[in-house]
């Protein structure tokens, strides 16, 4: 029994430490397999580091590639206002000087009084001009009296020239006769000289009469005394406040039914503005309200040392509440423009030569783009020329961003 299993266990009993040969072939064999997958593995790595080697330079380049934020330009589509300082001033206003010189007897109307056209504001007491006006009229008096005489005499020389022209032959001498006519002549002579003086005079008379009428200072049309310089008893000269040591002004007259916006608009902007647009007035005095007041004339040329244009705007003052010399805020409505297109603050490129713009060309490129900026809105600016609708604009570009770029484009 025990026999029999030995020789069943070959490797008991001694033989357990003999290993078995393999035969040659199969040696070979895996040789060649154990060689060709040292070989598939090194293959195998290669390829790996190429692979990864391919995606870390492709990694490289595109964080390399800039991406930008694109926008759009927007054209304009809303009305907009635009803001700027205005003088409100009477429709007219007149400065009151006197024209004789005297001393104010009386004035009747104050600061603020609404008066009307031809009421008498003041009266001056003329002495030296009612003397000069007394003489006057004696003088034309006299020189009509000194006319009478001459008319006599001259009638007189008529009738006795024609008495001796019309005797006959022989009865006086010619020399007598040329006596006659040349007295007759003489009379008519001194007859035209005293009818000149009389006109001279009577000019005089009547310049001196106008005078007296101005006694009186009158209101030249119907407004509000905005200034009184003078009171009862000052001596007032006849002139006018042209320069130092003129008359000084007693009176100053406004016609404040309507009013007169002066603006100056800046040259960039005077090109939307147009006759009867109209406009909005905030007066710090009356902060709750708003006057409509509209376009009715510019100057037409541009200041050359301020660079804008005077526009003149009317007001109606049915309340009284606008006042001349005031300072007012004027709103201009300005029409939607569809030319004029709207980009961010933030896309503008300041360069030495000149503002632009990037672009995002199709091919992925950058172009820069010289623009016409137009007002500057905060955020945003106006664009007048050098963009298109379907320009891709660069926000917020990089200093570096140069002509010709590669850029990524960043999604909305």
């Amino acid at each position: 029994m025990s026999d029999t299993n030995e020789a069943a266990h070959p490797l008991a009993a001694g033989n357990a430490t003999r290993p078995i040969p393999f035969p040659p072939g199969k040696l070979r064999r895996m040789g060649i397999i154990a060689a060709t997958l040292a070989v598939a593995i090194a293959i195998a790595g290669i390829v790996i580091r190429e692979i990864k080697a391919h995606e870390v330079a492709r990694w490289t380049s595109a964080q390399a590639t800039p991406t930008v934020a694109v926008v759009l330009p927007q054209p304009e589509m809303h009305a907009s206002q635009l803001v700027l300082p205005g003088n409100i001033e009477a429709w007219y206003a007149a400065p009151i000087y006197a024209r004789v010189s005297g001393y104010v007897k009386r004035w009747y109307f104050d600061y603020g009084a609404h008066v009307k056209k031809g009421q008498v504001l003041a009266v001056i007491d003329t002495p030296d001009l009612d003397a000069q006006f007394a003489a006057a009229k004696a003088t034309l008096n006299a020189a009509r009296a000194r006319v009478n005489v001459f008319k006599a005499n001259m009638q007189f020389a008529q009738t006795t020239y024609a008495r001796w022209r019309d005797s006959p032959l022989g009865v006086v001498s010619e020399q007598e006769r040329e006596a006659k006519k040349a007295d007759y002549e003489s009379a008519i002579a001194q007859y035209d000289a005293a009818l000149a003086n009389v006109k001279s005079d009577e000019g005089a008379v009547d310049r001196l009469q106008a005078l007296e009428r101005f006694r009186d200072i009158t209101a030249p049309f119907d407004g509000v005394v905005t200034a009184r310089n003078t009171d009862i008893g000052d001596l007032i000269t006849a002139g006018s406040g042209g320069g130092s040591g003129d008359a000084p002004q007693l009176f100053r007259i406004a016609d404040v039914h309507e009013m007169r916006v002066f603006v100056q608009v800046p040259q960039a902007m005077s090109g939307s503005i147009q006759p009867g647009m109209t406009a909005d007035l905030d007066l710090p005095q009356y902060p709750d309200r708003k006057f409509k007041a509209v376009v009715a004339t510019t100057a037409q040329a541009i200041n050359p040392t301020a660079r804008t244009l005077l526009v003149e705007l009317h007001a109606t003052n049915v309340d009284d509440l606008l006042q001349p010399g005031t300072y007012a805020e004027v709103h201009f409505n300005l029409p939607p423009n569809p030319h004029v297109l709207t980009i961010p603050t933030t896309a503008l490129v300041f360069r030495e030569s000149d503002l632009e713009v990037g672009v995002v060309g199709p091919d992925g490129r950058v172009q820069l783009k010289r623009i016409t900026l137009g007002r500057d809105l905060g955020n945003d600016v106006r664009v007048l020329g050098g963009l298109s609708l379907s320009d891709r604009v660069i926000n917020n570009p990089p200093d570096s961003l140069v002509n010709g770029e590669v850029v990524r484009m960043a999604k909305p």
